[in-house]
């Protein structure tokens, strides 16, 4: 039927065939299969890969991270990971991927209205992409983080179907709901703890809170006390090599380069914040610098954080500026249609999460060696905390699981065709199944990845060291 404006009136009736037509495609069940790797595959080549470009000497950082368990390899191995799912069967129903969406890339943030809200909190991996593949990130990182704890494989089996179901059950809603309606959900923490009361122990509900005391705590105060000390000349940010390096501390020309390099990052970034947050940015006068160390996969990568201060010396405010290179999917699935990787990171944020950072904006320049290098620029700390999956007991895990399910849900709603999803993914469980197959098979190739990497460290054909 044609509207005075010559358009057709919207239907979901093609979207609901193509989800179908999709079950004869690929097959629910088919998602089941951990395809083998074929002959020369080789993991840790892939981390070393990697390291090309990187700071050298925090690579030995990054492997000793990932050596610590076999969840914080699978953390670290997202490039691995990403090799694996694409050996199997893809679905044509894209939505914009997070691309690395393990448990503690989910977590909780202050939103600008200031509400503690939950969400995924990592897009380093961002891309367009078939939404399996971060429902199958998901589920391994579950199961791998389930039998790190020693759970039994049957509470393995159901902390994946919780968030399967989950994810499955709200993507349905979501095909239901009006658009806006969708674009606009977000989780808010205490709405969210109200649910799941009954999922969670005494003390698993006290350490739940003790979380989240530690977020609304978390701010540009709490960091400021944290990482600046107090001088004659002012507030310098703290040493702490090779984990926190002040500028300062660097060689005399290497140090006045990188000050002149971050004030040229901080010019040209602000350019791609709207107006009324460029004119909030420029009330905070830039103070001191240095190179930190962040997360598990990202250790080498370059990531310095800003000080600054608003009013006066009460007033502080801190940026990160890290470095954004390609997504380890562009691989796969081709390459990103941004034309710098921090622009990728910061519109792929900007599209599926529910309540992006105001401050979220990148740069691209050449470095002080004179190499071209991307950068995306976000706040330090805003309430941000990232759930601890090690202390978590078979219950939380479960709760946790189906939390995150729903967060990833409506990441892949806001971005994709909701409907299309959802009848593809229908009212059985036979996607539940075949993704609860795929995580405990996983949790296998992870061991003997991560086996692999202690050998290669043993061996000495990567070098590991804590500091």
């Amino acid at each position: 039927m044609k509207t005075a404006l010559a358009a057709e009136i919207p239907s979901t009736t093609p979207s609901v065939k193509t989800g179908k037509a999709q079950r004869e495609t690929i097959p629910r069940t088919a998602h089941a299969d951990l395809v083998d790797r074929p002959k020369g595959f080789d993991p840790i080549q892939i981390l070393i890969d990697q390291g090309e470009g990187r700071v050298p000497e925090l690579l030995p950082v990054r492997y000793a991270r990932m050596a610590l368990d076999e969840f914080s390899f699978l953390r670290g191995a997202a490039a691995v990971m990403a090799a694996d799912i694409a050996l199997g069967p893809s679905t044509d129903l894209n939505v914009q991927l997070c691309g690395d969406a393990h448990l503690s890339n989910f977590g909780v943030f202050y939103s600008p209205e200031r509400r503690l809200v939950f969400d995924i909190n990592d897009f380093d991996e961002t891309n367009p992409g078939p939404f399996e593949w971060d429902v199958k990130r998901l589920v391994a990182s579950i199961a791998v983080a389930a039998d790190s704890l020693n759970f039994s494989k049957g509470q393995q089996e159901r902390a994946v179907f919780s968030a399967v179901q989950s994810y499955r059950n709200s993507m349905r809603l979501f095909s239901l709901a009006p658009t806006l309606e969708v674009w606009y959900a977000h989780l808010e923490v205490e709405a969210a703890l109200q649910l799941l009361e009954r999922s969670l122990s005494d003390d698993a509900q006290r350490r739940t809170q003790s979380l989240l005391q530690k977020a609304r705590g978390k701010g540009s105060q709490k960091a400021y006390a944290k990482l600046v000390d107090q001088t004659p000349d002012g507030p310098v940010i703290k040493s702490d090599p090779p984990l926190l390096v002040p500028i300062k501390d660097l060689a005399g020309d290497v140090q006045t380069n990188v000050y002149e390099f971050l004030k040229h990052v901080l010019r040209g970034y602000e350019e791609t914040l709207p107006s009324a947050w460029r004119h909030l940015l420029h009330q905070f006068t830039p103070i001191d610098a240095a190179r930190k160390v962040v997360g598990v996969g990202s250790v080498g990568t370059r990531c310095f954080v800003l000080l600054m201060l608003g009013r006066d010396a009460d007033d502080p405010f801190f940026l990160q500026v890290k470095e954004a290179n390609a997504s380890v999917l562009e691989a796969h699935l081709g390459p990103s249609k941004y034309s710098t990787p921090g622009h990728r990171v910061v519109a792929g944020q900007q599209l599926t999460q529910a309540t992006p950072d105001p401050f979220l904006g990148w740069f691209d320049a050449p470095d002080p060696t004179g190499t071209e290098r991307h950068f995306y620029v976000r706040q330090l700390y805003d309430g941000k905390a990232s759930a601890e999956v090690s202390t978590m007991d078979a219950p939380m895990l479960k709760a946790y699981a189906s939390i995150c399910g729903w967060t990833l849900a409506h990441a892949h709603a806001r971005s994709g065709d909701r409907v299309a999803i959802a009848s593809y993914l229908g009212k059985s469980d036979a996607f539940d199944r075949s993704m609860a197959s795929f995580a405990l098979a996983y949790v296998k190739r992870n061991h003997a990845d991560h086996t692999a990497l202690t050998d290669a460290i043993a061996s000495g054909r990567v070098i590991a060291s804590t500091p």
